[in-house]
């Protein structure tokens, strides 16, 4: 009995203490940064709740945002110097290991043309002076992390009137590319709280794809342009490259020109823009135009994000027939365009068929679009101008012998879901032969979900969208499952929940095929994965960028 004894003491004495975790701090990401940056310190023991947990930056305060118990986001505050990170949750306070620098960056103004090769780096911030143009021939490469300002109007120094924009000419090159952590940002040269729509102009591709306009047609909004000039042309060159635009932000640009019908420029405007160039993660905000607009070219893109934008989320005209997959536009209810904002607009800007107008009319508007979400209220749809110019329109709407298709997306709070506008022989004859193709369709909180316009009546356009076959639904909002703040535009919930219906239904036949798309199971832009986590920025107007 004393041996047992003596052994079981021994057993009891080996059995390893508990581990009691206590407060620290393990990492810091990004480790530098300008006041602004969003920075996220990983460690233990945090207190879920933010504002339980006091961060200094050397000896400035910061703003806890989000926290878990291994956690901390924050961004560095204004004033912050280079130091050590210190943090404080119930009573007990730890610091980093290693400083986090505050960098300070030189501001450089940028006009005319780019004649050379170039690289911009993120230890400046570039400002925009007037129309800049790439010339043909040359690359501008951008680092990441950088950011961009447009100048207003007032600073073109040739003064006619022009807002900051960068123009990459046909033939030239872009290499924008960003990281989730460090995007590259275009944004308003005004300072927080003072930014508003189209304060610059926006960022211009033109390339060398096939378009449907005459080779002398220029580009809008006072770019230069036709055959003379680094204009489209008809080359014809289906997979130009015209560069990359990966984790971009292009913030408060669309300015508009003069009074005079488009003379604006969107946000990101693509003309006859190629397939070899690369186009994802990509976000347009506030701006005074369309968001994203393209004029003819074949070009793809993956993850793209309208923000609060002014007249349409997605433009495509002048024979665009490229693939776009993985899409989010969230609108605010109270700003539209005086020429009605729509989700889609889709045309080929001009009033004939097929064997009319320049081309003979060809190719015709033609792109795919597949996982798009497009919202603007979970209330009372309203095509009232409110605080804009305009009021809301159509989810889509689709004209002038367009043959655009759209997969597996979802449209909530315009006032009409659907507008199939245009002539018998045109735009319906493309939708009932299956050009136009419109599957896996979801609207809701609609006034009117579907309505006909020109030659084709509300009843052809209801049994178009209704054919079986099609798998199209108008469905009551609150039978979605939308997470809870869907609608909530500076911290958006963008997963459906676990439940929602939205999450299977998809529908892959026919141009879904195409081997572009990853053949989801769920409609609308969004599964279990929220692909704008890290890059994206829901809050520009009090972003401070130096």
């Amino acid at each position: 009995m004393s041996l047992f004894a003596a052994l079981s003491a021994c057993e009891n004495d080996d059995k390893p203490a508990p581990v009691t975790e206590v407060l620290a701090v393990k990492s810091i990401t990004p480790a530098s940064g300008l006041a602004g940056t969003k920075v996220v310190i990983t460690g233990t023991k945090f207190d879920p709740t933010p504002a339980n947990n006091v961060v200094l930056f050397n000896t400035t305060p910061a703003t806890v945002t989000a926290a878990t118990a291994t956690t901390l986001e924050t961004t560095v505050p204004v004033g912050a110097t280079t130091g050590l990170i210190t943090v404080t949750t119930g009573g007990t306070t730890v610091k980093s290991a290693t400083p986090f620098t505050v960098s300070d960056r030189a501001t450089v103004d940028v006009t005319g043309e780019i004649k050379t090769n170039t690289t911009w780096t993120a230890n400046n911030v570039y400002v925009l002076k007037g129309f800049v143009y790439v010339t043909a021939g040359n690359t501008l490469t951008i680092e990441k992390g950088t950011i961009i300002k447009g100048a207003g109007k007032e600073a073109d120094p040739k003064a006619q009137g022009q807002g900051g924009s960068l123009i990459i000419e046909a033939g030239a090159k872009i290499m924008a590319v960003g990281t989730a952590e460090q995007p590259i940002v275009f944004t308003s040269s005004k300072e927080p709280g003072q930014r508003n729509y189209g304060d610059w102009g926006g960022v211009v591709l033109i390339g060398k794809a096939p378009h449907n306009q005459a080779g002398s047609k220029g580009p809008e909004g006072g770019i230069r342009g036709g055959t003379t000039n680094a204009g489209l042309g008809t080359d014809n060159i289906a997979d130009d490259n015209s560069g990359t635009l990966q984790y971009v932000r292009i913030e408060f640009a669309g300015i508009a020109l003069s009074n005079t019908a488009n003379s604006e420029i969107n946000g990101l405007t693509l003309y006859a823009v190629g397939s070899g160039t690369t186009i994802d993660h990509v976000q347009v905000s506030y701006s005074g135009d369309d968001s994203f607009e393209w004029f003819g070219g074949t070009v793809n893109s993956k993850y793209l994000v309208a923000y609060r934008g002014y007249d349409d989320d997605w433009d495509t005209d002048w024979g665009f027939t490229g693939k776009v997959q993985y899409a989010l536009s969230l609108r605010d209810p109270e700003y539209a365009d005086q020429s009605a904002s729509n989700g889609f607009e889709s045309d080929n800007f001009n009033s004939g068929e097929p064997a009319t107008g320049p081309n003979a009319g060809l190719p015709l508007t033609a792109p795919v679009f597949a996982n798009v979400s497009n919202l603007v209220t979970s209330g009372t749809p309203s095509n009232a101008t409110i605080k804009g110019s305009g009021g809301y329109q159509a989810g889509m709407h689709l004209r002038r012998n367009t043959s655009i298709s759209i997969l597996n997306s979802l449209f909530v709070g315009y006032p009409e879901g659907l507008r199939l506008d245009g002539t018998a022989t045109g735009t319906y004859t493309n939708a009932t032969k299956g050009t136009l193709d419109l599957r896996g369709i979801v609207l809701a909180n609609n006034t009117l979900p579907v309505t006909g316009k020109g030659e084709i009546t509300d009843a052809q356009a209801t049994a178009y969208f209704n054919t079986a076959a099609r798998k199209n639904e108008v469905k009551d909002l609150a039978s979605l499952l939308l997470n809870t703040a869907n609608f909530t535009l500076t911290a958006p919930g963008l997963l459906p929940q676990a439940t929602s219906p939205l999450l299977t239904g998809a529908v892959w036949d026919g141009k879904g095929a195409d081997a572009y798309f990853t053949k989801e199971t769920f409609r609308g832009a969004f599964g279990t994965t929220d692909w704008t986590k890290g890059w994206t920025n829901w809050d520009p107007q009090n972003t401070i960028y130096k």
